[in-house]
């Protein structure tokens, strides 16, 4: 009881994408309260937007569940999310489970645009509330460098959705032969701490010609039930080039699991349908969060995808 006394309670608004989870987020704690956003949009297209109750929220511990799932629903969250820390809370949190320009980090010839550093000056531009500088939630950034584009005026705190993943393996019938496989060396080094009690194959992308093809580098998947592991999934070509891969080394059964189910242009239609033969799809199962809420709106749990859901997650995230 006591310890149920000690729990900040938190205002929670939420864009309309992240309504679903909020509501789970909500579910996982008497101490989360959701709160709303009117999110109107003037003749013009531009956003009209009024957060409800602002009196109420005045020296109380806010947060935003945000989903920038594509460039016209941003301006509208980054609006209400710079309004809401001036409205006399005592703190903010804001929550972006997946940040989207994660892949687009670097330059490799002049020209090029690092967008994830752009988003990442954005976000720190978010006003100081009362408590001071907004504490900024990301779940299994794409490049482990991006914690440093964000300036001294946020505090990042980078999460991840790999114990979603333990907690799943742990109960499957097979859980005792479980290989974790990672596509590339960056998925190796992104994730193998925490996974390093489970044998591991490193997969990698070598060019021949004017194709890259996916190559085993190291460890055996004969016999094994392998889980490819990476921060997110796009078209899934490399996936389905590794799950090849794996099968024709001995992998008695190939799962795949990713943070991320970006999917653009439904592309996880790909997954869901049946091999050449008629058979069933090459993957036993296929692990997303809900992170992307589009996605997990579009495929649900059509076989072989299952959603794990980071609303518990989130609710711890909020009493740090």
């Amino acid at each position: 009881m006591g310890e149920q006394r000690r729990k900040k309670e938190i205002h929670l608004f939420y864009c309309a994408e992240s309504e679903d989870l909020a509501r789970k987020v909500a579910d996982k704690s008497d101490a989360i309260h959701l709160q709303s956003i009117s999110w109107r949009s003037f003749d013009d297209g531009f956003p009209n937007l009024f957060i409800n109750n602002a009196h109420d929220i005045r020296g109380q511990h806010v947060a935003f569940l945000a989903s920038f799932s594509s460039p016209g629903v941003i301006f509208e969250q980054i609006s209400a999310i710079f309004a809401l820390p001036k409205l006399f809370i005592a703190s903010f949190t804001l929550v972006l489970p997946f940040f989207p320009t994660g892949s687009f980090e670097r330059m490799e010839e002049e020209g090029d645009v690092a967008t994830a550093f752009t988003m990442a000056r954005i976000l720190s531009m978010i006003p100081k509330s009362r408590g001071g500088p907004t504490s900024l939630v990301i779940y299994d950034i794409h490049a482990l460098q991006e914690r440093f584009y964000f300036g001294d005026d946020v505090l990042p705190c980078f999460e991840t959705g790999i114990p979603l993943l333990l907690q799943r393996l742990r109960q499957l019938p097979d859980s005792e032969n479980v290989t974790i496989a990672f596509p590339d060396d960056g998925a190796w080094k992104r994730f193998h701490k925490q996974l390093q009690h489970f044998p591991m194959v490193v997969c990698a992308k070598v060019r021949e010609g004017d194709k890259r093809i996916v190559r085993l580098k190291e460890g055996n998947p004969a016999g094994r039930h392998v889980v490819i592991v990476d921060d997110l999934v796009q078209s899934g070509g490399t996936l389905i080039e590794c799950q090849k891969v794996l099968a024709a080394h001995g992998a008695t059964r190939v799962s795949a699991y990713v943070t991320h189910g970006v999917f653009p242009k439904q592309s996880w239609d790909r997954f869901t349908e049946s091999d050449a033969n008629g058979g069933r799809s090459p993957f036993a199962y296929f692990w997303i969060t809900d992170s992307c809420p589009l996605t997990v709106k579009a495929i649900g749990d059509k076989p072989p995808f299952e959603v794990l859901s980071l609303a518990g997650s989130i609710a711890d995230a909020l009493q740090i």
